[in-house]
């Protein structure tokens, strides 16, 4: 029985987005107040705008952080893997959707 939480720790395995990689949202992501110069509700990034990982930090002891320079529109944003799509790497955006941080064969992490 859960309590409505994603149970998966996300940093015991290594990040799904590096520094420098190109990728894509795949939400919509709004301010929840917690964003200096914009309203509350306030559209930070659309989905299908393109951006480059910066750094990636954690949240909570579990969850990686990627902190995505969304060129054009001249804004920093913290973004969870599940929101991102790389360009470089394809495979990577299968793995993020389904929440994975490891491919697996056959059951198998590999």
């Amino acid at each position: 029985m859960g309590l409505g939480r994603e149970e998966e720790v996300e940093i015991r395995s290594r990040p799904l987005f590096l520094p420098g990689e190109k990728v894509e949202a795949t939400r919509h992501v709004k301010n929840d107040g917690t964003y200096p110069g914009k309203d509350i509700g306030e559209n930070l990034v659309r989905k299908g705008d393109t951006g480059y990982v910066r750094d990636i930090g954690t949240f909570l002891q579990q969850f990686y952080i990627y902190s995505v320079e969304w060129v054009e529109r001249g804004t920093l944003v913290g973004m969870r893997a599940r929101e991102l799509k790389s360009l470089d790497h394809p495979q990577k955006s299968v793995r993020a959707a389904r929440g994975l941080n490891s491919l697996q064969r056959g059951g198998e992490r590999v």
